[in-house]
């Protein structure tokens, strides 16, 4: 499996969330379900308002969160491609 430590940290950080909501653990490798989970909320923290957190953080700040998203949604592509599968989803911010 490749380097996945963007895709990884945004896993782990997501499994913090789903536990407060009763939700079950995602693992590797992702389900197409999770896959997609994580492809539309990835897409969503691009949107304008998300990303700039309502003009609370620098353009600078800003840029560093995007490229990070980037590259998460680059990893999550690249796993679902290593698995068979793919982002069925659309995706609006991201491509």
């Amino acid at each position: 499996m490749s380097n996945l430590r963007n895709l990884r940290e945004f896993v782990e950080e997501a499994n913090n969330w789903r536990k407060y909501q009763n939700k079950p653990a995602m693992t590797f490798p992702l389900s197409q379900d999770e896959i997609n989970d994580i492809a539309d909320s990835l897409d969503c923290k691009m949107s304008p308002e998300n990303l700039h957190c309502d003009g609370e953080i620098s353009a600078t700040q800003a840029g560093r969160k995007a490229g990070r998203l980037c590259r998460t949604f680059a990893e999550l592509k690249q796993h679902a491609k290593d698995q068979g599968l793919a982002i069925t989803v659309q995706t609006y911010e991201l491509s």
